[in-house]
């Protein structure tokens, strides 16, 4: 039986999905951050300025959800990825998010350049259904919200606007940045990714 990400312990599972990733040039370098609910109150993140392409169990913190404290630090010089405080947002928002996945890619970033207002309408395609819209002609948007420099305010950003909001979407995207995607599960995150980036391609050529 074909095994799935479910079926590897999930660091293993998140490393394996970095390195896939990394290959398809969707996180460069050290960019993107990647997370799994490890329990009810925990996740295990990424640490920051790690290879993505050549992660292994050893390269990721368990955070808690509350408070975002550093729980478990497999090695002294680990630090929390630099946008932990986004992952803690959307665990908080979403309880039954299981996994958080955050990659840097060029037609996302080119699909919503220009965009002025705070949400990408989706094209009504096939792959709109791989993000939970089952419809005939749905009309949906991709949620945007600003890049700062200073990371916590863009979590904030999105406590106030999805406390207020529950986003349709199981995704979001931060401006000249990158998607973030969740899932219940690992393989159900990394499926939801790989849809919306079909859909970023799509926007992205129609543009040109």
């Amino acid at each position: 039986m074909a095994q799935t990400l479910d079926d590897l312990p999930l660091r293993t599972a998140l490393a394996q999905a970095a390195r896939d990733f990394h290959r398809r040039g969707w996180m460069a370098g050290t960019a993107g951050n990647l997370s799994a609910r490890s329990a009810p109150d925990r996740f295990w993140i990424t640490a920051s300025g790690k290879p993505k392409g050549c992660l292994d169990e050893s390269d990721f913190l368990e955070i808690s959800i509350g408070d975002g404290e550093v729980v478990d630090r497999p090695a002294p010089d680990l630090k929390p990825s630099a946008e932990t405080s986004i992952h803690q947002a959307i665990y908080q928002i979403a309880p039954d998010a299981g996994a958080c996945l955050h990659v840097h890619t060029v037609d996302a970033s080119l699909a919503t350049a220009g965009v002025t207002g705070d949400e990408l309408a989706l094209p009504a395609l096939e792959m709109v259904k791989g993000l939970g819209v089952w419809e005939q002609d749905p009309q949906v948007g991709l949620t945007l919200f600003d890049n700062w420099l200073d990371v916590p305010r863009i979590a904030a950003a999105i406590r106030e606007r999805f406390s207020a909001n529950v986003p349709r979407l199981p995704a979001l995207m931060i401006r000249s940045h990158g998607v973030t995607v969740w899932g219940k599960s690992i393989q159900q995150a990394y499926d939801r990714l790989e849809c919306l980036e079909f859909l970023m391609q799509y926007v992205a050529r129609q543009a040109r």
